[in-house]
């Protein structure tokens, strides 16, 4: 599947491909088909189908389900929370994601480096905006930014669905950071 040694710091190898369940095989030939490699956090996760499949399920619900969130929106989330958390493996693989989505090769390095340098929407700024204090000082969100993202458009699905992908993204930054996750070389080459 993927060496070893370019998957994470940790000594847990993955299972082969052919030890997965018939299901999760389906899963990771769908990626090497759509991505043309199989992303190095499937694999770290890998290990284990128990921790494995909620993990994709989660993230597949939130980044490619039903939302008012555009796919990019979800992604601009993904890349500003990694921002705040330095988070190379996230950074690198959402970043590309973005530029993928928006066709904008500038665009995923403009959030990488600082999200209020790039051209957006003031609804996506406050989208942004909240998602960084949400990351940053979760203790001190309160109505005036919830009511900051209404002003601005989002609904109350909306803000739900944007604090659950930032959620999800400060969990998976801290795991990926926690067992130094490297990126697939791929990603930086995506949408240049």
């Amino acid at each position: 599947m993927s060496e070893e040694k370019d998957l994470h710091a940790l000594d847990i190898p993955p299972k082969e491909l052919d030890q997965l369940t018939e299901d999760m095989r389906h899963y990771f030939n769908k990626c090497q088909e759509k991505l043309g490699f199989i992303p190095n956090v499937l694999l770290s996760y890998a290990f284990d189908e128990v921790k494995l499949r909620p993990f994709i399920a989660m993230h597949d619900e939130l980044m490619l389900g039903s939302s008012g969130l555009s796919k990019l929106e979800r992604e601009m989330i993904a890349v500003v929370v990694s921002s705040y958390n330095h988070c190379y493996y996230c950074l690198s693989a959402h970043g590309a994601l973005v530029r993928t989505r928006s066709g904008d090769p500038r665009l995923g390095d403009q959030l990488v480096m600082n999200y209020r340098s790039a051209d957006l929407t003031d609804k996506q700024c406050a989208m942004l905006d909240f998602a960084w204090e949400l990351t940053a000082h979760p203790a001190e969100v309160s109505t005036p930014q919830r009511q900051a993202l209404r002003d601005a458009g989002w609904s109350d699905r909306d803000i739900w669905d944007i604090s659950a992908i930032a959620g999800f993204f400060n969990m998976s930054n801290r795991m990926a950071t926690a067992i130094d996750m490297r990126p697939n070389d791929e990603y930086a080459r995506m949408a240049r």
